[in-house]
């Protein structure tokens, strides 16, 4: 039926029933009256036209009645309560007269049938809605008998494809317990989910609760973890308010879920400040930071971005993504080149002049960077010194240094390369008119390389999952959360800080794995963990701060300072001099910790190498 045909229907109807309830009301209430007196038909009439003017102003010729709720019954009740008073005034300005009990019951009978016809729609349609099938249907319990939890529910009841069907729902507002919402129970509280799963066979847990903190959502999914069913859950609020995901498209829970922490609000004024409408620098821009680092400066409208990285593919993909997405104006260059290549970076530095420069180009895989320390020097600390060298000579006001955990008290060749990276900025920024900061943080979730997509494969493949050490724990933080803390450092950033972000609490391997397992739906008995032992390089625990870094007030929520550490600079020059003339890898790492943990005979033996 086409708009216009509607509307007539619609109109039609409604005059049928308004000149109806009008006169059937003075039948029945004053039978001995003539119905054919003047002031019935002025206010017949005046009933007809206020009605249609208000049916329209409050759209009830344009909403859709087979999805009718409490919204279309509200604009019903406003039309006919205004239709009906503007006429008794009327009655009453015209004739002196206002036949009250005959309005009133014009008004019971308009409501009736009017609202009664329209919401007929969506009794109909919920009758038609197929529910043969629901024997073989799988049940559902939904978690959050709210909004949320309401909408899953009647998208479930009344959708056909869907092999789900919801059983009850389960929140912990003990008003709502043992009463119904859209026909469905609330029987109790999380401490039912366990009972309530085993009793009735429930295949399937959706956690319909966008607003839930990440604490309460840990403790719901353990208890979801007791049960044989597979959890889900509806997106987080973040999500629906950047509008990436609808509240119906329910998804299976990771464990990125259960990691990540609490979205920090950023200050996005000094960000904007210093972004929009300069131009941006990304060295590493196709890695999981550097990417990520590029869609986040893209909403603050910088004039343009240079996109600098190593691997062709991956530049060519986020320039690809970010061009198709681009509603900002932003112009995008991409620069294919090695951060190692001295000449290449300054003639990129002369011919775009960037005022802000995030370099998170590394190298960062702990037990490959042990096999290959010389690689890890030439990338993490000669490919830093010529892009902060470049920077320096070309004026750039801001300089923000990728980092991590692992250059504190490091173990590995990997961070103690970025440990001297530290060590470069932190030098230059002593004699250049650049802001040169760091920014350390943990282990990024999803990342190239990260132990969560290692998990995934071994238990896809049957396992079993391969864990290093029982005890040990590391720090984790989701890849958006990191990268907006960077712009956040870079904002605060006053010259030679090394900024650190609070990564929470730290997880156990092993338990991650375990979560990974038992959200995958499987038990570790079925799956198995394997303890492999310790990998060269790594260790049980990270530390965000040496202790003569420890500064203990937070410079922002969620990003502390820390103090500057001693210049060992003119040992790292020795070190890149010296690179290329190790014989063996394990005396260039002995060399690089040496440096970095300024042992005594430091001195000593550059005097013998180089004799």
């Amino acid at each position: 039926m086409t708009y216009q045909k509607r509307l007539f229907f619609l109109m039609l109807l409604d005059s049928i029933i308004v000149l109806t309830s009008i006169y059937m009301c003075n039948i029945i209430l004053i039978p001995s009256r003539n119905i054919f007196t003047p002031a019935l038909l002025v206010s017949s009439v005046s009933l007809l036209i206020c009605h249609h003017v208000f049916a329209h102003l409050y759209k009830l010729y344009k909403r859709v009645w087979r999805y009718s709720s409490i919204g279309e019954l509200v604009a019903i009740i406003k039309a006919i309560t205004a239709s009906i008073a503007i006429t008794s005034v009327l009655q009453q300005v015209l004739y002196d007269d206002v036949y009250v009990r005959v309005m009133a019951i014009t008004w019971m009978m308009h409501l009736i049938l009017i609202g009664g016809i329209r919401f007929s729609w969506r009794i109909l349609r919920d009758r038609r809605s197929p529910r043969t099938n629901f024997g073989n249907k799988k049940q559902a319990l939904i978690i959050g008998a709210g909004s949320a939890g309401m909408m899953i529910a009647r998208q479930l009841k009344y959708n056909p494809n869907t092999d789900l069907y919801p059983f009850a729902f389960i929140d912990d507002d003990t008003k709502k317990h043992k009463l119904e919402v859209l026909g469905l129970p609330v029987l109790g509280g999380r401490e039912k989910i366990e009972e309530v799963a085993k009793e009735h066979n429930i295949s399937n847990i959706i956690i319909a609760i966008p607003s839930l903190n990440k604490k309460e959502l840990r403790q719901i999914v353990e208890e979801c973890n007791k049960t044989r069913a597979k959890t889900q859950i509806v997106p987080m609020l973040e999500h629906l308010i950047t509008g990436k995901i609808k509240i119906s498209e329910v998804r299976d829970v990771q464990v990125e879920d259960l990691l990540g922490r609490e979205p920090v609000e950023l200050d996005t004024f000094s960000i904007a400040h210093y972004l929009t409408g300069n131009t941006i620098l990304v060295t590493g821009a196709g890695g999981s930071i550097g990417s990520e680092i590029c869609r986040q400066v893209s909403r603050f409208s910088p004039l343009r971005m240079i996109l600098l990285g190593h691997g062709e593919n991956s530049i060519y993909s986020i320039e690809m993504e970010l061009k198709s997405s681009n509603t900002h104006n932003v112009e995008y260059f991409t620069e294919i080149a090695d951060i190692q290549d001295r000449d290449k970076i300054y003639k990129i530095m002369e011919k775009y002049r960037p005022g802000v420069v995030f370099h998170a180009a590394a190298h960062k895989h702990v037990p490959l960077m042990e096999r290959n320390p010389e690689e890890a020097i030439k990338n993490n600390v000669i490919g830093t010194k010529n892009v902060a060298e470049a920077a320096d000579r070309y004026g750039v006001d801001t300089f923000v240094m990728i980092s991590t955990d692992k250059a504190v008290n490091p173990t590995s060749v990997m961070g103690a390369t970025k440990r001297l990276a530290e060590m470069i900025i932190q030098d230059l920024d002593r004699r250049s008119t650049t802001k040169f900061v760091a920014v350390r943080f943990g282990n990024v979730l999803g990342s190239r390389g990260s132990v969560i997509p290692l998990f995934k494969e071994q238990i896809r493949r049957g396992g079993p999952v391969t864990v290093t050490h029982p005890d040990m724990v590391r720090y984790f933080m989701t890849i958006p959360e990191a990268s907006r803390l960077v712009l956040q450092a870079g904002a605060l950033a006053q010259g030679g800080e090394i900024f650190v972000l609070d990564m929470g609490e730290p997880v156990k391997i092993v338990d991650l794995a375990k979560n990974l397992i038992r959200l995958s739906g499987y038990t570790e008995e079925e799956i198995g963990i394997e303890f492999t032992g310790m990998r060269p390089g790594e260790k049980l625990f990270e530390e965000l701060l040496g202790e003569n870094e420890v500064h203990e007030d937070q410079v922002y929520p969620k990003i502390y300072v820390g103090k500057s550490a001693e210049n060992r600079v003119m040992f790292i020059e020795r070190l890149i001099d010296l690179v290329n003339n190790y014989p063996q890898p394990s005396e260039l790492r002995q060399e690089i910790m040496n440096i970095v943990f300024n042992r005594k005979q430091q001195e000593e033996k550059l005097v013998t190498i180089e004799a």
